[in-house]
């Protein structure tokens, strides 16, 4: 089976290296968001190469579109297998991501942020926005139309994007916690097979592996319950 399973590594250097020396590289890819990234900078990457690890840069980006340019640009010089930018940014943003890209022999993948699966109905009302399924398919079509490769969104909307956008357009899938687990700050949420069911490329599966006694165990778990 291809490699469907990210784990984010939001942790300090020393414990990201010591829960990825654990995680088999065959059977998992790691995310490293803004908290590693911040207090590490691009060793961690390199780190995490070092040990067989394709790596997803989650730093979301989101500015003008120069700055997301270079930014994605950086990304791709440091080998990363996935990236992604928030695609509330419009459309000259993601423009300018996906011409980031352009002379790479083997660029990363390039990653839409839709809604993020924290948010609720009533909280993406706050910001003045009514409907949260409209919302994902409008920044989604985005995304697409920019030439991007897919996008982050809840499993709950991988069905809707896949039959509008294709199934070649790749659903990066937050949320997901095994039955029983805690749902810890998540919104909109899904089990690993569900999520699969319903048609997701990578699952994000993070707490309910590294929060865990044993990680390596409850990766090898879900690893063969999608299988």
């Amino acid at each position: 089976m291809e490699n469907k399973i990210i784990i984010p590594l939001d942790l300090e250097y020393a414990d990201a290296i010591h829960i990825a020396k654990i995680l088999d590289p065959e059977i998992c890819r790691l995310k490293v968001g803004s908290q590693l990234f911040t207090s590490s900078g691009p060793k961690i990457i390199k780190e995490l190469h070092n040990l067989g690890f394709d790596i997803f840069l989650d730093l979301k980006f989101h500015d003008i579109p120069n700055t997301v340019y270079q930014a994605i640009k950086s990304a791709a010089d440091q080998g990363v297998w996935m990236v992604n930018v928030h695609a509330s940014g419009g459309s000259k943003m993601l423009e300018a991501s996906y011409k980031a890209l352009s002379g790479y022999p083997n660029p990363p993948l390039l990653i839409g942020v839709t809604v993020l699966t924290s948010i609720s109905e009533e909280s993406l009302k706050e910001v003045g926005l009514s409907n949260l399924q409209e919302q994902v398919l409008k920044l989604a079509g985005l995304a697409k139309d920019n030439g991007l490769d897919g996008v982050v969104c809840a499993a709950s909307d991988i069905s809707s994007i896949k039959s509008k956008f294709g199934e070649d357009f790749l659903t990066v899938t937050p949320g997901i916690r095994p039955v029983q687990s805690n749902l810890n700050d998540q919104n909109r949420v899904s089990t690993p097979l569900e999520a699969i069911k319903n048609g997701s490329d990578y699952l994000v599966i993070g707490r309910p592996i590294t929060g865990s006694e044993n990680p390596k165990d409850a990766l090898e778990k879900i690893y063969k319950e999608i299988s």
